[in-house]
């Protein structure tokens, strides 16, 4: 039972890392046509409604009092601020420097998770880390090289570092409330608590879908879809399986996916250095995901 629950939940990680790396690709196309917090607010009406539907049909109803305080922090900071800072940052700096500043995200999970929540911070989860954030680091500046309009405000650096932050403390916050809710509850009234927040651009996005391609709508929905409801829900379920630390490390396989995306489905061809980085990213993920022998053959699995 216990080692079935162990692949579901890994398989759940893996569902969220796949499609958040999809999502840069989506918001790429979106970001054309729509202002950041319309698009946040866009995408995040689009996740409630889904996530609504399904939590009446599955009959759940309101998650725990005792889960609220997280849901409204993880909402307000994940949901709300992260969206919009990150959509605006986007605008402000190119791709490269954006995912290598808002790459301190894990490292900031793994602190916040040591400090509020007392997980452990074990020496294979550091190195792994550390290995990643290298990747990452490589990923973007071969990003920001081969980009002719490569660019780095100090205004959209200051985004991008809140942006991380933002994640980092709605992940940190999230984890207690997963105690008392379940995932679709907590990332239900996450999403709905973002869209809230997001209200005051309704007027922008009013005026801007009248005005959008068909292509950059639809983008804007898939986002709400399927890199909010599904891969925030199988994040919260996986979340709750394990530290949040190893979640944070775990979405490092996130830039390596992008680039791979990208090639696919951009025609964005990349060089060796942006493929080093990304096996940089990887190795870290199998290094922070990794257990002593001595450890594993007695401790029970976590997973992510």
């Amino acid at each position: 039972m216990q080692k079935s629950s162990s692949r579901l939940a890994f398989a759940a990680a893996g569902v969220t890392v796949a499609l958040w790396a999809s999502a840069f690709v989506s918001i790429r196309s979106a970001g054309a046509a729509y202002s950041p917090g319309a698009l946040a607010l866009g995408r995040l009406l689009s996740g409630a409604l889904v996530l609504g539907a399904v939590l009446l049909v599955r009959r759940e109803g309101l998650p725990p009092r005792a889960a609220w305080p997280g849901i409204a922090v993880s909402g307000l900071l994940w949901f709300g601020v992260y969206m919009v800072v990150l959509n605006w940052g986007e605008q402000e700096v190119d791709a490269g420097t954006a995912a290598m500043v808002v790459n301190v995200g894990p490292i900031l999970i793994a602190l916040l998770g040591a400090r509020f929540l007392g997980e452990s911070l074990p020496p294979r989860l550091l190195a792994g880390m550390a290995v990643s954030f290298a990747g990452a680091v490589t990923v973007g500046l071969s990003m920001s090289r081969g980009s002719a309009g490569g660019h780095a405000s100090v205004l959209g650096v200051a985004l991008c570092l809140l942006a991380a932050v933002a994640y980092a403390g709605g992940v940190v916050a999230q984890k207690p409330a997963l105690a008392h809710g379940s995932a679709l509850q907590v990332t239900t009234f996450g999403c709905l608590m973002g869209a809230v927040a997001c209200l005051p651009f309704a007027g922008q996005l009013a005026g801007e879908v009248g005005r959008a391609p068909l292509s950059a709508t639809l983008n804007m929905v898939y986002l709400g879809v399927f890199p909010t409801a599904l891969a925030f829900t199988t994040w919260a379920y996986a979340l709750a399986r394990t530290t949040a630390g190893r979640m944070g490390a775990t979405t490092y396989a996130v830039p390596a996916l992008v680039v791979l995306l990208a090639w696919a489905f951009l025609g964005e061809l990349p060089g060796p250095l942006t493929l080093a980085g990304g096996a940089l990213c990887l190795a870290g993920v199998a290094v922070s995901r990794s257990r002593p022998r001595s450890s594993a053959a007695t401790a029970p699995t976590e997973s992510a």
